[in-house]
């Protein structure tokens, strides 16, 4: 399998299909770059050269004890790029992946990267704190981390209705969709899913979108129950200037797949703007 080693001694496994203008994917919680396979099927299809990794603790890449963090995250991210000397790059990060998108150009700049995407993402700052009422308090992500610990392959199944909103549109998932997302959940360390609840859920990226200087598109659902449109998409596309707002009318946060059709298309129309 394809993978870097960080100096932290992590194993990343990556995808790298197809030839053209690199596209760089960064996966939400709990999951692996499986969750881009209908986008990186469409690009690479299209003449795109299309990355994907696992981040560390998930899918195919080492489960390390110690790294669950946003500036490590970067980094691992920043080591792929580098390893396969990428330029031009369109960064898309999907939930707690756009946290990832958001800390690489904080942290590492642009001189890689040509545009950015952030599709239901946890930017600009996802948690309640006393300068970000709106934010989602405390005790959902309290009650996250239990649900792992108590029973992970429970939690993660039920959480799918949420994920993909099948409690207000039953329609939206088949069951084997769901069967699938548990399968690519359970693949990742609990230690992994445990501390990136932290992470994403404190971490905050105000100080990284106010450096975003490259064409940015973000992405979200009106009916997103993980994380709410007023709480994040909304204020970052505020912070980012000249960045393109699209919100989907009864989209639920897993939209990269209920509305996958709509998606594809957006994200190629930007690609080539």
């Amino acid at each position: 399998m394809p993978t870097i080693t960080t100096p932290d001694g992590a194993e990343i496994y990556y995808k790298d299909w197809g030839a053209g203008p690199v596209v760089f994917f960064s996966h939400g919680w709990p999951l692996s770059a499986d969750m881009w396979e209908y986008q990186m099927m469409f690009l690479a299809s299209r003449g795109f050269r299309v990355i994907a990794h696992d981040r560390r603790g998930f899918g195919r890449s080492s489960q390390p004890w110690e790294g669950y963090d946003y500036d490590t995250f970067a980094d691992d991210i920043a080591a792929v790029l580098d390893h396969l000397d990428v330029r031009d790059v369109t960064l898309v990060g999907f939930s707690m992946g756009g946290g990832d998108v958001a800390r690489y150009i904080g942290k590492h700049g642009t001189a890689r990267v040509a545009k950015a995407a952030l599709i239901s993402a946890v930017t600009p700052i996802f948690g309640k704190t006393d300068d970000h009422p709106e934010g989602v308090d405390r005790s959902v992500f309290d009650w996250i981390r239990n649900g792992v610990l108590a029973d992970r392959a429970d939690f993660i199944d039920k959480f799918g209705a949420l994920f993909y909103g099948t409690n207000h549109h039953p329609e939206a998932a088949s069951p084997a969709l769901l069967a699938q997302t548990l399968q690519i959940a359970m693949q990742g360390s609990i230690k992994a899913a445990h501390d990136c609840v932290t992470a994403f859920s404190e971490t905050d990226f105000r100080p990284d979108v106010v450096k975003f200087t490259v064409p940015t598109l973000v992405v979200h659902g009106d009916d997103d129950q993980v994380v709410p449109l007023a709480a994040t998409g909304q204020l970052a596309h505020a912070l980012i200037p000249g960045s393109i707002l699209k919100v989907y009318p009864g989209a639920p946060h897993a939209l990269v797949v209920t509305h996958k059709d709509q998606f594809n298309q957006d994200l190629l129309a930007f690609l080539q703007a």
